[in-house]
């Protein structure tokens, strides 16, 4: 054990000794100790040492990995509450329903997971009966995020509890009739029941470390007392490679969020096979999650192996499980005991002496089901640990078998992901197994039968009398509507009436327009700001003093810039929630913010600002999650646009986000151009979210506006315009308002259509067709492409039911007979969703292609929606039609030096 010749130096080389002589004492004590007991002994003491200063509060690195053994020992497990027999009646009959559900489904296609719900039976069932508090508790309950393959597992507790009809389990997947449920936990689907999305694996993940932080939020602004929620957040293993799964940690450890617990169901199994076929995953976990500065809980084996434990006196049991890779112990399960004694205990000689002593049956027990995920004594004892460990998150590693209890056919399969129906014979096999008093003769017409001990039964009085002490049922989404107060309108009269002869940036109109509504006296405090670590570039400095970034430990050192006006504010009560460089993380936020007016029954009114580029390109998907939890917020892509960030290039020119946003059925989506659009559409948003929406409008939408960077004077709003910025269309002016060089009274006429910065590239080629060509253009500014086409697909459905209703576009346009030439600085299709319905000659002109790094007036040219190419479009448009001479066409070209 003496120092290696030629080894590297460590940070302890650089610290001075104090006592040299002692060093060499503990040094030579080790070295003794090696030498006599052999180097595996010296290593456990040195691993047990360790152990013993972390528990002591001593400043050493903490140990990444412990032993392939329970966290908790047997002897140290708290005495179990519950009822084990009836509990075991309760889950059987949970088991039963869940295979049954999918395996009847199967007849018609839709498909359904039996194996992780049948491996992580106990892990839910055990929080239900003892920890899961309900929404009827005091607080807001608990937040369940429940692994989306483990739903059939849900389905049949709700069933039990008398919450879902035998109906509604027969319509798994098949949700088109109405009386349906959904594959996976989806709110939107069963509102009533689920309240988070799950089954995007990674986004559960990364959304329940965000959810625990936003209710230490709320608590510590004075909103709401969370401090009796805890959010439960139940992952499989192989979710865990997701990069969004693990993306937080730090974030949960550093903020000290006590308030969360993982339970990863380590069945090492994925979809296709073993998660770590050669490694450990659970090692690799504990290892990532300690790293992190989790509180870590294993709770690998079942009380099967106690004996095991007990009779290895020389560490070779535990040494040869660090040893063996998780695809050889999925084997092991699924393998004789002929091979096992072969193949494990064979590798050395204290091992073969340890088989030696046990029976067969015994060692069967071990390897081919007891693990600690499925015993309710070991999976309590985890889950109470972890709600006691304070000042850091906790992570259980409940080691399972997958398709536990489904039978030879399907336990430890690598195919049972992919497995959707079990056999009668398989049915009868399990019945026996979990001892249903389920009679042959209930097969009779070849299907499998659902259970149900009764209403009244035993098993039923004590599910519910077990709910009923932890507040009601779960999962559970109620949602009372609480009508905010609108805003005062002195809020919006400054952006109403335009900005004089100032410039200002549509980016800054929005903030200056939020600063505003965040003093209000009745919702202001309601705000919840959100942003990437961009709050400088999008002009929101000036809230950090006076709403606070928010900090759980407030600020702890002297800011370098305290002595500014607008200095980096960090408070416990802090309101921005400013993310640091990471749109995943804000998106988590801003879904929390969004949908707290279900998971705690308090309204808050987010908006999530960012480089437009990084928002849909890189979290539509998390877009999707808000979507279906139906959260309510503010989304603002600011710099938005391909040519309105000058010098940034490719990477920061968004030409498509619009694009992408209109796939989103519940995103409402902006392009607004002046201030006052978007005062409109905020004081809207505000009404139909968060107010009183007016009949047959959907309030749990979103609203995505994009702003600009760009200054320009902003104008009064025009009288009469509202209806027309909401629906997305309306007249901004005509060729008679130009006030020089008005056009002949028979001169050709053209309809430019713009959205957002292009409204001042077709302003000023309007002035250009007037006074060089002779050509009368009129100025619409369409807010929102999106929504005149929604408005337009629902007449088109409408007419499918015998009701004929007209666009908006096309009434908004109608005894319009020139033709129209739509401008964005988005990619054609964004405009061109509308063009169906246009009845006059349609054209547009974008952004396609890739961005560059260039000034505006050199990015516009390239893409050719500078005003002069407008000119030439909108003089083709009307050659074309023979309303102006070609030739005109090629003079404007050479004139303009295109």
């Amino acid at each position: 054990m003496s120092d290696p010749v030629g080894k590297l130096p460590s940070e302890l080389d650089q610290l001075p000794d104090r006592d040299t002589e002692e060093t060499a004492e503990w040094a030579a004590s080790l070295d003794a100790v090696a030498q006599a007991a052999g180097t595996r002994r010296a290593e456990y003491l040195l691993r047990r040492t360790l152990q013993h200063a972390e528990a002591a509060g001593l400043a050493l690195p903490k140990l990444l990995e412990t032993d392939y053994v329970n966290t908790i020992p047997t002897a140290a497990e708290p005495e179990f509450p519950g009822d084990e027999e009836m509990e075991a009646k309760i889950t059987a009959w949970n088991r039963w329903n869940a295979a049954a559900m999918v395996t009847r489904g199967s007849k018609y296609g839709v498909g359904g997971h039996i194996a992780t719900f049948a491996s992580a039976a106990w892990l839910y069932e055990t929080g239900f009966q003892h920890f899961f508090r309900g929404k009827e508790a005091d607080g807001s309950g608990d937040q369940l995020y429940i692994q989306g393959h483990a739903s059939p597992g849900i389905y049949a507790r709700a069933f039990l509890d008398g919450r879902i009809s035998e109906q509604q389990l027969d319509n798994f997947r098949q949700e088109s009739g109405g009386n349906g449920l959904p594959s996976y936990p989806h709110p939107r689907r069963l509102p009533w029941l689920w309240e988070f999305p799950t089954v995007s694996m990674g986004l559960g993940p990364l959304s329940a470390i965000y959810q625990a932080r936003f209710n230490r939020y709320l608590q510590n602004r004075s909103i709401k007392d969370t401090a009796n929620s805890h959010v439960w957040a139940f992952l499989g293993d192989g979710e865990m490679d997701e990069p969004e799964s693990t993306a937080a940690l730090a974030l949960a450890s550093r903020e000290q969020l006590d308030n969360l617990t993982f339970v990863i169901n380590c069945n090492l199994q994925r979809l296709d096979g073993p998660v770590r076929a050669n490694f450990r995953v659970v090692q690799e976990l504990e290892a990532q999650f300690r790293g992190a500065g989790w509180n870590v809980i294993k709770s690998l084996w079942g009380s099967a192996w106690d004996e095991l434990f007990q009779l290895d006196t020389t560490g070779a049991l535990v040494r040869r499980l660090r040893e063996v890779p998780d695809a050889q112990f999925q084997t092991y399960a699924t393998r004789d005991v002929a091979y096992i004694r072969q193949h494990f205990f064979g590798a050395n000689a204290e091992l073969v002496q340890l088989a030696g002593v046990l029976s067969e049956a015994k060692i069967a027990e071990c390897f081919h089901s007891s693990r600690g995920g499925h015993e309710p004594r070991k999976v309590y004892a985890a889950y109470k640990a972890a709600l006691e460990h304070k000042g850091a998150p906790t992570v259980i590693l409940a080691q399972t078998v997958k398709g536990y209890t489904l039978g030879a056919g399907f336990e430890s399969k690598n195919a049972n992901h992919q497995m959707k129906k079990l056999t009668i014979d398989e049915f009868k096999d399990m019945r026996d197994l979990l001892g249903l008093p389920i009679p042959d003769s209930a097969f009779a017409d070849g299907q499998v039968p659902y259970g149900h001990p009764g209403a009244n039964s035993p098993e039923v009085q004590y599910l519910n009398e077990r709910r009923a002490a932890l507040g009601g049922p779960a999962p559970a989404r109620k949602v009372k509507h609480v009508a905010l107060p609108a805003p005062a309108d002195r809020s919006f009269a400054p952006l109403l009436k335009g900005s004089g002869k100032q410039e200002m940036a549509t980016t800054m109109a929005f903030v200056r327009l939020v600063k505003d509504l965040m003093r209000d006296k009745e919702t202001g405090k309601r705000w919840v700001p959100i942003v990437p670590d961009e709050a400088r570039t999008f002009g929101m400095e000036s809230l950090f003093p006076s709403a606070g970034i928010y900090s759980p430990l407030g600020q702890t050192y002297e800011p370098v810039d305290r002595d500014q006006l607008m200095y980096y504010k960090e408070a416990k009560d802090g309101q921005i929630l400013n993310e640091g460089i990471t749109e995943a993380g804000a998106m988590a936020d801003f879904i929390a913010a969004c949908t707290s007016y279900a998971t705690h029954g308090e309204p808050m009114i987010p908006f999530y600002i960012f480089y437009s580029m990084f928002g849909w390109q890189r979290t539509a998907d998390q877009m999707w999650q808000l979507a279906d939890q139906l959260g309510k917020g503010f989304i603002v892509g600011a710099t938005a646009g391909r040519t309105t960030l000058t010098g940034e290039g490719l990477q920061h020119a968004d030409g498509h986000s619009h694009l992408i946003a209109s796939t989103n059925p519940a995103s409402l989506n902006y392009d607004p151009a002046f201030a006052y659009e978007i005062a409109v559409i905020v004081k809207d948003g505000l009404r139909r979210m968060y107010g009183e929406p007016t009949p047959g409008e959907d309030s749990n939408v979103f609203y995505y506006l994009t702003v600009y960077n760009e200054p320009k004077v902003q104008p009064a709003m025009p009288e009469g315009v509202e209806e027309g910025i909401l629906k997305g269309l309306y007249r901004f002016n005509t060729a008679a308002d130009l006030a020089e060089a008005a056009p002949a009274a028979d001169a050709a006429k053209i309809q430019l259509m713009a959205s957002g910065t292009a409204i001042h590239w077709i302003l000023e080629a309007q002035k250009l067709l007037a006074a060089e060509w002779n050509v009368a253009a009129d100025v619409w500014s369409a807010t929102s492409w999106g929504e005149l086409r929604r408005d337009a697909l629902e007449c088109d459905e409408a007419l499918l039911r015998g009701e004929v209703r007209t666009p908006y576009v096309t009434r908004a346009l109608e005894g319009v007979t020139s033709p129209v030439l739509a401008v964005s600085d988005w990619m054609r299709q964004v405009p061109d969703q509308i063009s169906q319905w246009v009845e006059q000659d349609y054209t547009s002109l974008g952004t396609d292609g890739f961005g560059l790094s260039d000034t505006r007036e050199g990015a516009r040219r390239h893409f050719g929606v500078d005003a002069q190419s407008i000119v030439v479009a909108a003089l083709a448009q009307l050659a074309r039609r023979g309303e102006v001479p070609a030739s005109a066409v090629k003079e404007a070209r050479e004139r303009y030096g295109l």
